[in-house]
Parts: structure tokens; sequence; C-alpha cells
């Protein structure tokens, strides 16, 4: 069988009697299988980037010259596309395949070269986001298993002016999301699942699953670095992006233009030590998060020492407060059951938690490294369903000899539904008695592994397992027999592309 080129008239020959299935297609034939090509002779050669191999486009080459000098100027463009495709062939609340996509494009301004601002800078981030929305209509489980899902809109994201003061501080202020900064594990950032960026607990515990993906919303934030190794973050946030409301927040702030400025603030901080630091770092790319005006998440960074032996880590301890009021999980106003009262809820004043997280490698070569990860949070278990989360993991770089810039890893994350929150269940079991199950947790396991096609394009094979999918709740497909929501395997695959 004659191998097929890569070249334009290649690709239009062997796509052409398969329509149906072209994008994959032109994904798996005409993709290297290793991120730096080697020639018979074994002399590395670079990849081409992107937009150098499609075929046929010759503006494009005009387009990357004139964004190139825009940077020399400081402006610089960022585009990138995430697109994750699913199937589970078994769990869930039904099978069946899925797609979840989201473009991007980011706009930063270096104020110092195009206004002449010291330390001055601007940023402007906009999503297109689309697809099947796979966890909300296949699982109904509570860690989506894709990172980029949310209801299909066009909307703002960032938009932010920062002043930096030298390299120790700097403050930010406009419409920002706290996932982009506050508990972030580096090792984390490689997975696809949504839980291994901005946990599970968060996002359903806080007004509208707090200022993160895809709802930023108006705050500050100061980051001052006292020592080389210790960077401390405090920042203050409208509590609730979108506003108060029933169904996904994303529906009651389409476009991201909510600008809420009245709602209860939420406060977070955290103190974060990096230690055996150098210049060679290794970090994984995430939707979820923007990085800096290079692209780079450096902030989140782990690092490898190629000079001795010392291994790199870091630890973040943090901690926020929202200033709402917020339902008890098994009270009614006057005390009684809520289950079987029909009253409106208890409301606390104030909802606080803690968290910590570890980055460490645990072993390294010049181009390979083994790194590990862990983060746990925990708050109040009256006033929150989830009271308890925690996640650990490895990410593997180079997991081949030949393939050092690929990345493979697997991870645990588990939430646990609170303790007065399954009490509630059992008040309404008892009273109806219906055997209806009672919510516990949910957990998932996922095991990655990240093929670099080139330096803007990589191909990302998934599979997940799915415990007790939405905490062990009653299958809404057949509530009547009181079984609860199958466990579920999906497999999966990511597409990401950087221009």
């Amino acid at each position: 069988m004659n191998p097929i080129s890569c070249d334009g008239a290649g690709w239009r020959r062997f796509v052409r009697g398969f329509p149906a299935t072209k994008p994959m297609i032109l994904i798996f034939a005409c993709s290297p299988f290793v991120a730096t090509s080697t020639s018979a002779h074994g002399a590395s050669r670079e990849e081409p980037s992107v937009l150098q191999t499609i075929p046929d486009a010759p503006e494009l080459a005009d387009a990357n010259a004139l964004r190139s000098r825009l940077e020399q100027a400081g402006a610089r463009f960022q585009f990138t596309y995430y697109g994750d495709s699913f199937a589970n062939p078994s769990g869930g609340v039904r099978q069946g395949f899925g797609y979840d996509g989201r473009a991007s494009a980011i706009f930063d301004a270096d104020l110092s070269k195009i206004a002449g601002w010291p330390g001055g800078r601007f940023r402007a981030s906009a999503y297109q986001i689309h697809g099947s929305s796979f966890s909300a209509n296949t699982l109904d489980n509570l860690m989506l298993v894709s990172s980029v899902e949310a209801p299909p809109s066009t909307r703002l994201f960032s938009l932010w002016f920062e002043q930096s003061f030298g390299s120790q501080a700097s403050l930010r202020i406009g419409q920002l999301g706290a996932d982009q900064e506050f508990l972030i594990s580096n090792n984390a950032n490689l997975f696809v699942n949504a839980t291994f960026g901005w946990p599970v607990l968060p996002s359903n515990d806080l007004p509208s699953g707090g200022p993160s993906y895809p709802e930023a919303t108006p705050g500050a934030r100061l980051a001052v670095k006292p020592t080389d190794g210790a960077t401390l973050r405090l920042a203050v946030f409208n509590g609730d992006p979108a506003g108060p409301g029933p169904g996904n927040p994303v529906n009651r702030d389409p476009s991201g233009l909510a600008f809420r400025l009245r709602d209860p603030a939420f406060l977070i901080g955290e103190i974060a030590y990096a230690y055996n630091q150098d210049q060679l770092s290794v970090s994984h790319d995430n939707p979820r998060l923007e990085g800096d005006a290079t692209g780079s998440t450096t902030q989140a960074r782990s690092f490898i020492r190629t000079q001795d032996s010392y291994l790199p880590g870091t630890i973040k301890l943090g901690a926020w407060l929202h200033m709402g009021r917020f339902a008890d999980q098994r009270f009614n106003v006057l005390g009684g059951l809520l289950a079987i009262s029909g009253l409106p809820p208890q409301r606390h004043r104030g909802d606080a938690a803690v968290y910590g997280v570890i980055d460490q490698a645990v072993w390294k070569t010049e181009d390979r490294s083994l790194g590990v990860f862990a983060r746990g949070v925990a708050t109040a278990s009256d006033r929150n369903p989830v009271d308890l989360y925690a996640d650990l993991g490895f990410t593997l770089m180079g997991m081949f000899p030949t393939r050092e810039k690929d990345a493979a890893g697997a991870a645990f994350a588990i939430g646990r539904i609170s303790p007065v929150a399954q009490a509630s269940d059992r008040d309404a079991v008892a009273d109806s008695g219906a055997r209806n199950p009672i919510r516990d947790y949910e957990a998932t396991f996922e095991a990655s592994y990240k093929i670099a096609m080139s330096g803007q394009w990589s191909l990302q094979p998934d599979i997940q397992l799915v415990f007790h999918p939405g905490g062990h709740i009653a299958n809404p497909v057949n509530p009547m027999s009181a079984a609860p929501i199958p466990n579920a395997v999906v497999f999966g695959l990511r597409t990401a592309l950087r221009f």
C-alpha cells in the first residue's frame, strides 16, 4: 500500500471518497507520530506549525508575519481550539456519542510598548462554546468529563488591566476568573475532566459555580512575591457571576456581559512556595487556563533541574470566604425537616473553605520526568452539597525515549456528598417509604496520553471511569425503579490546536 502524501494534492485525493469522516481522516492520516521528525540518517528536523501544514493557504504566511510585527509593537493575539469527542459504551443515563468544543481568542497589550506605560498590561478574551454537553445529557454527573463543556454560547471571558511593580508585585482589576490563578495543580492540568481544573466542590457549592470558566466576574487581585520562592495572592470578586436563578448560569448570562457588582463578595487567598526551581520548566496546557502574555501558565509550573539531584516542587495553601447566605441542606426555616415539610430552608450567613495543593517531581533525566500531585478541599457540611474533595495522580513526560514531548498520566478524584445532605435523603426515604438511593459520593478515574503532533497541535486519547454519577442519584430515565445511575465508562479523544 502506498503511503499517503500529506501535501495538498495528497490530502484532497485521500479524503475525496470519505466526506463524512473527513475531519478525523485528516487528523490521523496526515499526523506525524513523533513530535520531532527524524531523517533516515537520524538527524532531527523541526516540525512545521499548524498553519504551515495547511495546504494551498499562502495567505497564512502573511498573517503570521503581520502577527509577528504586532507582537514586536506590544500587541499579541492567541487563538486556540479544543475539541473533545466522547462515547460511553456502558453506564450513565444512556449510551451514546458526543462532542464538546471551544474556540478562543485572546488579546494582550503590553502598554509599556504601546503607550509608554511602564508595567501596564491589558487583556481581553472571548470564547465560542459549542457541542452536545455530553456529561449533562448522557451521564448526569457532577464531574464533567470535558473541561470545555458548557451550554453553547459566544461570550466574553476576561477583560482586565494589570499594573506590575517591578518583579515583586502586581495588581489586576477587571473581569476575572478565580480558576486562572487559584487552586491550580500544574500536573493536574494534563487531564481532560473538568474537576482536575476547578474542582467539583466549588463548582457545586458556590453561586454560579464561582468565578470560573465560563463565567468570569468583576474583581481585583493582588500578587506579591516576598521571596524568590514564595508568592502570595489575594483577590476579591463579585460573589455571583451570573446572578441568582434556576438552571445553568450560562443561560442566565449567555454573553458574559452581566458585569454584576452588587452581589455579596467572594474573597480568596493563597500562599505558594516553590522550591528547587530552575530555568527548564515542564508545564501542561489546560483549556481553562489562559496563561500569561506568552501563553504560558508560569504561576502553575513545575520545574526540572538539570544540573543537580534536587527535585523541584510547589506547595500551596489557600482559603476562601463567601459573604452571602447559603441554604441548609437538611432543616427548614422553622427547624423542621426540609425533605418532608415543603418549607424554605434555613439560611446560613457566609461560607468558607480551606485547601491545599502539592506538585512534586519524583524522578527526572535531562528530557524526561515523573511528577505527582495531590489536592484537598474542605468546607462546612450544613450549607454545602459537597463538603470534602480530594484528587491525586501522576504525569510522565517522555514515556518513550523518542517521544520526549508526549505526556501520559493517571488521576483519581472524589467528592463527598455532605453528611447533612445524606441525612436529608434518608429523611425523604423514611417519610415516603420509597427505596430511593441515598447520595454519598461521586468519583472519577482518568488515564490519558497526550501526543505532541507539533508544537501547536496535540491529540489526546483518554479513558474515564465515572463512579456514582450525580453522587448516586436515581436514574431520571426510570425514576420509579429507584435504581441509581449506573457507573459509566467513557472513551474520549481531545484535539488541541494553537494558532
